[in-house]
């Protein structure tokens, strides 16, 4: 087989399963999040709680990984990224353990369930932001960083698309049988990657706090006017990301009465748009950020139009037309957000740099389904309002400052 293969192409083939274990981390982990989306309205009515609340479940699961992502990096950076990602599957297990058996048990489980997601957020801070640094070390060359990342952002995409497809059919058996699946797929990724992900040889003693502090320091003294502008574009695709799926959720069974699997399909229809341009993409972007530049910013053009079209019509095929526009929009610029911090930043704080990159996307993640939940009280418009601004902000700062030093 070796000598069917590029020289080149050698390194990704002889990694082949390091990598589809690490695929799975980003899978599970937004299996274990987004397949909740769909289910919102049913626990709504099943525990008696607002929209505003139901928002909350995805919500405080993202604010502890805001928070918590960077320590996760400083730990991997200085111990070993395995140390570190194998232990936060079992912890993102066990709360999803927690939630599942306080629906199952408790008249009123909405505290606990809160509890359960928190410490689920505790577990996936450790998990799939740690993935991307750990691509980056195990490649020399930047094409194969590139195109491994882009199957590990198709993994993260392919879990939001199969997420409510997967949710809403094993909420239409029990309610809140999406908690208990959680603990089986972090086991099942935790196996994976202890048993199929060489640990790198570390060569350098582990470094010292005020060490690493200096170089993360001097990190942003050089990168800084990019690099937070690759955040906060991660943050805004996130953001209208979450914010679509809350708002198609709501809308597919207020206004159009579909509901369970058939809900789920659907709401998989732009998702799966958006993972399968996610993955062309990091495909064919190889190593020039200039083109990376360039193709975040058609992206975010297009995320920008088809939020802006949301309010000129409520016909459905409309509607789902638009969405899918957005996905393609939001999944070609994804992996060329991760290409540019991995390919751009020093390995010796790789880990902090892209976990602080992953928590600005969790800010996203968390702000969406709230501020859709209170924008949807108003006209559709107030949404399409915010939606756009966040958009065109995001597409000033790729304009603006990415090619600066990135490039």
């Amino acid at each position: 087989m070796y000598n069917q293969l590029d020289q080149k192409d050698k390194s990704v083939y002889d990694k082949r399963w390091a990598i589809v274990s690490l695929a799975s981390v980003p899978l599970i982990m937004t299996l274990g999040n987004s397949m909740l989306i769909p289910v919102l309205p049913l626990m709504e009515k099943k525990i008696n709680i607002t929209a505003v609340q139901s928002s909350y479940i995805i919500t405080f699961y993202s604010i502890v990984a805001i928070f918590l992502i960077p320590l996760a990096g400083f730990l991997s950076d200085r111990y070993g990224r395995k140390v570190v990602i194998i232990p936060s599957l079992l912890i993102a297990g066990l709360g999803g353990f927690i939630s599942g058996y306080a629906a199952w048990k408790m008249q009123s489980p909405y505290v606990i369930i809160l509890v359960g997601r928190v410490l689920q957020g505790i577990g996936v801070s450790g998990t799939a932001p740690i993935v991307l640094p750990l691509v980056g070390d195990m490649f020399e060359r930047d094409e194969d960083v590139s195109s491994t990342l882009g199957i590990i952002e198709t993994a993260n995409t392919l879990g939001k698309v199969l997420s409510p497809i997967f949710g809403a059919a094993l909420a239409s058996v029990i309610w809140f049988l999406p908690f208990w699946m959680i603990p089986i797929f972090c086991i099942l990724s935790a196996v994976l990657v202890f048993f199929l992900v060489k640990k790198p040889n570390k060569k350098d003693p582990p470094f010292s706090i005020q060490c690493y502090w200096k170089n993360t320091k001097n990190t942003f003294v050089e990168h800084g006017t990019w690099l937070i502008a690759v955040f906060i574009i991660g943050a805004a695709l996130m953001f209208v990301l979450f914010g679509v799926l809350f708002y198609l959720s709501t809308v597919l069974e207020d206004n159009y009465q579909i509901e369970g699997i058939k809900k789920g399909f659907y709401l998989a229809v732009p998702l799966a748009a958006l993972c399968l341009s996610s993955y062309l993409t990091g495909r064919k972007i190889k190593s020039d950020i200039k083109i990376m530049r360039k193709i975040i910013i058609i992206g975010l053009f297009m995320m920008c139009c088809s939020t802006i079209a949301i309010g000129f019509s409520s016909y459905f095929i409309y509607t789902l037309t638009v969405f899918v526009i957005g996905g393609v929009g939001i999944g070609i610029g994804l992996p060329c957000l991760d290409a540019i911090i991995t390919q751009s930043i020093e390995k010796e704080v790789r880990g902090t740099t892209t976990c602080l990159y992953s928590s600005a996307r969790y800010i996203g993640v968390a702000l969406g389904p709230p501020a859709t939940a209170i924008l949807m009280k108003y006209n559709v418009w107030w949404m399409v309002a915010v939606f756009s601004l966040v958009g065109l902000l995001a597409v000033f700062l790729s304009i603006n400052k990415i090619h600066r030093k990135a490039a």
